[in-house]
Protein backbone atom coordinates (compact mmCIF):
# COMPACT_ATOMS: atom_id res chain seq x y z
CA UNK A 1 0.00 0.00 0.00
CA UNK A 2 1.05 3.54 -0.97
CA UNK A 3 1.72 5.87 1.88
CA UNK A 4 -0.83 8.79 0.36
CA UNK A 5 -3.16 5.67 0.04
CA UNK A 6 -2.40 4.58 3.85
CA UNK A 7 -2.97 7.88 4.85
CA UNK A 8 -6.16 8.79 3.20
CA UNK A 9 -7.73 5.43 4.95
CA UNK A 10 -6.39 6.63 8.37
CA UNK A 11 -8.44 9.87 7.91
CA UNK A 12 -11.09 7.52 6.69
CA UNK A 13 -11.02 5.84 9.71
CA UNK A 14 -10.82 8.83 11.91
CA UNK A 15 -13.41 10.55 10.78
CA UNK A 16 -15.78 6.66 10.94
CA UNK A 17 -14.73 6.01 14.22
CA UNK A 18 -14.26 9.94 15.48
CA UNK A 19 -11.34 8.67 17.14
CA UNK A 20 -8.78 5.52 16.96
CA UNK A 21 -5.26 4.48 18.83
CA UNK A 22 -1.92 4.42 17.55
CA UNK A 23 -2.10 0.96 18.47
CA UNK A 24 -4.98 -0.12 16.38
CA UNK A 25 -3.89 1.77 13.40
CA UNK A 26 -0.15 -0.40 13.88
CA UNK A 27 -2.12 -3.16 13.53
CA UNK A 28 -4.69 -2.27 10.57
CA UNK A 29 -1.99 -1.31 8.55
CA UNK A 30 0.85 -3.21 9.26
CA UNK A 31 2.97 -0.86 9.82
CA UNK A 32 5.40 0.17 12.79
CA UNK A 33 3.90 2.96 15.76
CA UNK A 34 6.64 5.27 14.72
CA UNK A 35 5.14 5.19 11.08
CA UNK A 36 1.73 5.89 11.94
CA UNK A 37 2.66 8.67 13.88
CA UNK A 38 4.43 10.16 11.10
CA UNK A 39 1.45 9.65 9.04
CA UNK A 40 -0.75 11.52 11.99
CA UNK A 41 1.90 14.32 12.47
CA UNK A 42 1.72 14.92 8.71
CA UNK A 43 -2.13 14.88 8.34
CA UNK A 44 -2.37 16.91 11.34
CA UNK A 45 -0.28 19.96 9.60
CA UNK A 46 -2.71 19.43 7.02
CA UNK A 47 -5.41 20.14 9.20
CA UNK A 48 -7.32 16.49 7.73
CA UNK A 49 -7.08 15.02 11.84
CA UNK A 50 -5.82 15.88 15.64
CA UNK A 51 -3.42 14.00 17.60
CA UNK A 52 -4.48 13.37 20.89
CA UNK A 53 -2.49 11.48 23.86
CA UNK A 54 -1.85 7.87 22.23
CA UNK A 55 -4.16 8.24 19.14
CA UNK A 56 -5.90 10.86 16.96
CA UNK A 57 -9.59 12.48 16.72
CA UNK A 58 -11.74 13.48 14.01
CA UNK A 59 -11.61 17.17 13.25
CA UNK A 60 -15.51 16.75 11.55
CA UNK A 61 -18.37 18.04 13.40
CA UNK A 62 -21.09 14.84 13.98
CA UNK A 63 -23.35 17.71 15.18
CA UNK A 64 -23.49 19.77 11.77
CA UNK A 65 -22.14 22.52 14.00
CA UNK A 66 -20.04 25.19 11.46
CA UNK A 67 -16.70 26.37 12.00
CA UNK A 68 -17.02 30.66 11.94
CA UNK A 69 -16.44 32.33 9.48
CA UNK A 70 -13.38 34.19 11.37
CA UNK A 71 -11.51 31.28 12.01
CA UNK A 72 -12.08 29.67 8.04
CA UNK A 73 -10.74 33.33 7.03
CA UNK A 74 -7.31 32.54 8.54
CA UNK A 75 -6.91 28.84 7.58
CA UNK A 76 -5.16 28.00 4.45
CA UNK A 77 -5.33 31.48 3.45
CA UNK A 78 -2.49 31.81 0.79
CA UNK A 79 -3.71 28.51 -0.61
CA UNK A 80 -7.62 29.84 -0.97
CA UNK A 81 -6.20 33.36 -2.54
CA UNK A 82 -4.78 31.06 -5.07
CA UNK A 83 -7.57 29.13 -5.86
CA UNK A 84 -9.88 32.38 -5.59
CA UNK A 85 -7.65 33.81 -8.04
CA UNK A 86 -7.95 31.00 -10.68
CA UNK A 87 -11.08 30.93 -9.87
CA UNK A 88 -11.82 34.25 -11.04
CA UNK A 89 -9.68 33.88 -14.32
CA UNK A 90 -12.60 31.46 -15.37
CA UNK A 91 -15.14 34.06 -15.57
CA UNK A 92 -15.65 36.00 -18.29
CA UNK A 93 -18.01 39.14 -19.54
CA UNK A 94 -21.85 38.10 -19.38
CA UNK A 95 -21.63 35.20 -16.91
CA UNK A 96 -24.20 33.97 -14.85
CA UNK A 97 -22.33 32.90 -11.28
CA UNK A 98 -23.28 31.51 -8.31
CA UNK A 99 -21.07 31.94 -5.42
CA UNK A 100 -21.50 29.89 -2.48
CA UNK A 101 -20.60 30.94 1.39
CA UNK A 102 -17.07 30.32 1.83
CA UNK A 103 -14.27 31.90 2.60
CA UNK A 104 -12.57 31.11 -0.73
CA UNK A 105 -15.61 32.47 -2.73
CA UNK A 106 -15.19 35.90 -0.62
CA UNK A 107 -11.58 35.67 -1.58
CA UNK A 108 -12.50 35.12 -5.08
CA UNK A 109 -15.23 38.06 -5.03
CA UNK A 110 -12.58 40.00 -4.49
CA UNK A 111 -10.79 39.22 -7.19
CA UNK A 112 -13.79 39.72 -10.00
CA UNK A 113 -13.14 42.65 -12.40
CA UNK A 114 -16.08 45.32 -12.73
CA UNK A 115 -17.55 44.00 -15.71
CA UNK A 116 -20.87 43.13 -16.26
CA UNK A 117 -22.15 39.83 -14.81
CA UNK A 118 -24.73 38.43 -12.65
CA UNK A 119 -24.23 36.77 -9.40
CA UNK A 120 -26.11 34.86 -7.14
CA UNK A 121 -25.02 34.11 -3.67
CA UNK A 122 -26.22 33.23 -0.07
CA UNK A 123 -23.49 34.91 1.22
CA UNK A 124 -23.29 38.17 3.04
CA UNK A 125 -19.95 38.73 2.93
CA UNK A 126 -19.81 38.34 -1.04
CA UNK A 127 -22.66 40.54 -1.82
CA UNK A 128 -21.08 43.29 0.31
CA UNK A 129 -18.11 42.55 -1.10
CA UNK A 130 -19.68 42.88 -4.93
CA UNK A 131 -22.22 45.83 -3.78
CA UNK A 132 -18.96 48.10 -4.87
CA UNK A 133 -18.54 46.68 -8.18
CA UNK A 134 -21.56 48.83 -10.31
CA UNK A 135 -21.42 46.50 -13.54
CA UNK A 136 -21.96 43.01 -11.49
CA UNK A 137 -25.60 42.91 -10.47
CA UNK A 138 -26.40 41.24 -7.45
CA UNK A 139 -28.95 38.59 -6.37
CA UNK A 140 -29.20 37.48 -2.70
CA UNK A 141 -30.94 34.11 -2.40
CA UNK A 142 -32.22 34.83 1.16
CA UNK A 143 -33.61 32.51 4.04
CA UNK A 144 -32.74 31.79 7.65
CA UNK A 145 -29.49 33.51 8.56
CA UNK A 146 -26.65 30.97 9.78
CA UNK A 147 -24.84 33.78 12.06
CA UNK A 148 -21.48 32.10 12.25
CA UNK A 149 -21.30 31.97 8.43
CA UNK A 150 -23.43 34.77 7.80
CA UNK A 151 -24.94 32.66 5.01
CA UNK A 152 -28.44 31.58 4.03
CA UNK A 153 -29.84 28.52 4.11
CA UNK A 154 -33.19 26.61 4.65
CA UNK A 155 -36.40 26.02 1.96
CA UNK A 156 -36.53 29.74 1.39
CA UNK A 157 -32.91 29.92 0.30
CA UNK A 158 -33.51 26.84 -2.13
CA UNK A 159 -36.34 27.67 -3.47
CA UNK A 160 -34.49 30.98 -4.38
CA UNK A 161 -32.02 29.14 -6.11
CA UNK A 162 -34.91 27.15 -8.21
CA UNK A 163 -35.93 30.69 -9.47
CA UNK A 164 -32.82 30.91 -11.56
CA UNK A 165 -30.18 29.49 -13.75
CA UNK A 166 -26.51 30.39 -14.34
CA UNK A 167 -23.52 29.42 -16.18
CA UNK A 168 -21.22 28.33 -13.88
CA UNK A 169 -21.39 27.62 -9.97
CA UNK A 170 -18.31 28.12 -7.97
CA UNK A 171 -18.40 26.25 -4.35
CA UNK A 172 -16.25 24.84 -1.86
CA UNK A 173 -16.62 22.27 0.61
CA UNK A 174 -15.06 20.42 3.74
CA UNK A 175 -14.49 16.92 2.46
CA UNK A 176 -13.35 15.60 -0.81
CA UNK A 177 -13.34 11.68 -0.91
CA UNK A 178 -12.68 10.17 -3.75
CA UNK A 179 -15.39 6.95 -3.07
CA UNK A 180 -17.80 8.90 -1.25
CA UNK A 181 -17.64 12.48 -2.65
CA UNK A 182 -17.90 15.97 -1.64
CA UNK A 183 -19.07 16.39 2.39
CA UNK A 184 -19.68 19.50 4.05
CA UNK A 185 -19.86 19.92 8.12
CA UNK A 186 -23.94 21.60 7.95
CA UNK A 187 -26.17 19.73 6.76
CA UNK A 188 -28.82 22.87 5.50
CA UNK A 189 -25.13 23.96 3.70
CA UNK A 190 -25.15 20.57 2.19
CA UNK A 191 -28.47 20.97 0.51
CA UNK A 192 -28.05 24.70 -0.63
CA UNK A 193 -24.85 23.34 -2.41
CA UNK A 194 -26.23 20.84 -3.88
CA UNK A 195 -29.08 22.84 -4.96
CA UNK A 196 -26.46 25.21 -6.78
CA UNK A 197 -24.93 22.37 -8.93
CA UNK A 198 -28.25 21.41 -10.14
CA UNK A 199 -28.62 25.19 -10.95
CA UNK A 200 -25.48 25.66 -13.15
CA UNK A 201 -24.15 24.39 -16.56
CA UNK A 202 -20.40 24.27 -14.88
CA UNK A 203 -19.68 23.65 -11.85
CA UNK A 204 -16.33 24.10 -10.39
CA UNK A 205 -15.19 22.97 -6.75
CA UNK A 206 -12.80 25.24 -5.17
CA UNK A 207 -10.41 22.77 -2.82
CA UNK A 208 -7.15 23.41 -1.29
CA UNK A 209 -5.05 20.45 -0.50
CA UNK A 210 -6.33 19.80 2.80
CA UNK A 211 -9.72 18.92 2.35
CA UNK A 212 -8.63 15.73 0.26
CA UNK A 213 -9.20 12.05 2.01
CA UNK A 214 -11.81 14.09 4.14
CA UNK A 215 -15.62 13.02 4.64
CA UNK A 216 -17.29 15.38 6.81
CA UNK A 217 -20.52 15.22 8.32
CA UNK A 218 -23.75 15.55 5.14
CA UNK A 219 -23.13 14.60 2.12
CA UNK A 220 -23.35 16.81 -0.75
CA UNK A 221 -23.45 14.65 -4.38
CA UNK A 222 -20.91 12.52 -6.13
CA UNK A 223 -17.98 13.54 -7.91
CA UNK A 224 -19.52 13.04 -11.11
CA UNK A 225 -21.31 16.04 -10.87
CA UNK A 226 -18.33 18.07 -10.60
CA UNK A 227 -16.98 19.70 -13.90
CA UNK A 228 -13.78 21.16 -13.05
CA UNK A 229 -11.63 20.79 -9.91
CA UNK A 230 -9.34 23.85 -8.59
CA UNK A 231 -7.00 23.15 -5.89
CA UNK A 232 -3.85 24.66 -5.02
CA UNK A 233 0.19 23.88 -5.01
CA UNK A 234 0.55 21.66 -2.24
CA UNK A 235 -1.76 19.31 -3.97
CA UNK A 236 0.15 15.84 -3.78
CA UNK A 237 1.26 13.67 -7.20
CA UNK A 238 -0.22 10.66 -6.07
CA UNK A 239 -3.40 12.77 -5.41
CA UNK A 240 -3.31 14.15 -8.51
CA UNK A 241 -2.87 10.83 -10.67
CA UNK A 242 -5.88 9.40 -8.71
CA UNK A 243 -7.83 12.27 -9.93
CA UNK A 244 -6.57 11.79 -13.26
CA UNK A 245 -6.86 8.51 -13.41
CA UNK A 246 -10.77 9.01 -12.62
CA UNK A 247 -11.27 11.51 -15.34
CA UNK A 248 -11.78 13.98 -13.41
CA UNK A 249 -10.79 17.74 -15.02
CA UNK A 250 -8.23 18.82 -12.36
CA UNK A 251 -6.99 22.85 -12.44
CA UNK A 252 -3.75 23.25 -10.41
CA UNK A 253 -3.04 26.91 -9.33
CA UNK A 254 0.93 26.33 -9.51
CA UNK A 255 3.17 22.99 -10.09
CA UNK A 256 3.17 21.03 -7.05
CA UNK A 257 5.86 20.15 -4.77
Amino acid sequence: MLVEERQQKIVTLVNERKSIRVTELSTIFSVTEETIRRDLEKLEKEKKLLRSHGGAISITSSDGLEIPYFEREVTNVNEKKEIADEAANQVVEGDKLILDASSTAWYMAKNLPDIPLTVLTNSIKVAIELSTKKQITVISTGGTLLSKSLSYVGPLAEASLDSYHVTKAFISCKGFHLENGISESNEQQARVKKKMIERADTTYLMVDHSKFGVQAFSPINNLQVIDHIITDSKVSKQMVKQLEDQLLHLIKVKKYS
